[in-house]
């Protein structure tokens, strides 16, 4: 089966690169993987001269189609790895433990190692029964989250049942988080809102940023 995908550009997107364009319609690819598939020819323009060559900074004229054909990813799949945890509180039901910056929860778009998951199956040597499968194979014990740069306290659920209660406490709100942030500057005001549209940053496909479009703030 033909795992070949197709855009098409307007014209406001005339001289965007490329690889920024599939980028920003390709979430779960990293740019580095679509340079490298434009680079295999696994990518381009319909219609173009083979005798033009097709990087991943060709400028888009406006109006082309644009083709890609990414190679199915293998399975993702948690396994222990030897990576320490600061857990603060454990009992039969939750365990709380300080998620250092730098540190994904669990497995995802380019990320298959190195994450809480795995820490959290060596802890209990590979044994997911240990942890609540509300969350599925790649997420045991996850109830919620924190982004990789934020360190903190994160609540791992050890069976279903507190999973659940967990879970609930949060969608209902009745969790209290506090946030400290590190601020580069002279900050003006002692008090402040800020009200912008966010979505993701289209050089960095892990990260958030805020944009100038019309739209919801955060």
């Amino acid at each position: 089966m033909s795992l070949r995908q197709i855009f098409s550009a307007s014209e406001s997107d005339r001289g965007e690169r490329l690889d920024l364009f599939l980028a920003a319609r390709l979430p779960l690819l990293t740019r580095s993987r679509i340079q490298q598939l434009i680079h295999a020819g696994k990518a381009g323009i319909e219609g173009l001269p083979a005798t033009e060559t097709i990087k991943a900074g060709y400028r888009l004229r406006g109006r082309e189609r644009v083709w890609i054909e990414p190679e199915p990813p293998p399975p993702l799949r948690a396994y222990p790895e030897a990576i320490p945890l600061e857990i603060l509180y454990e009992d039969d039901d939750v365990i709380a433990l300080n998620k250092p910056a730098g540190m994904v929860v669990h497995l995802g778009a380019g990320v298959r190692s190195g994450t809480l998951v795995n820490a959290l199956l060596h802890h209990f040597h590979g044994h997911t029964k240990s942890l609540s499968h509300v969350g599925g194979e790649l997420r045991p014990g996850i109830v919620h989250r924190l982004d990789r740069n934020t360190s903190g306290v994160l609540l791992v659920a050890k069976n279903d049942l507190a999973h659940r209660e967990l879970a609930a406490q949060f969608a209902g709100r009745t969790v209290e988080k506090h946030y400290l942030a590190l601020v580069h500057g002279t900050v003006a005001a002692e008090h402040g809102e800020i009200a912008a549209p966010i979505s993701r940053d289209r050089l960095r496909r892990t990260r958030m940023t805020t944009r100038r479009r019309p739209g919801p703030g955060v």
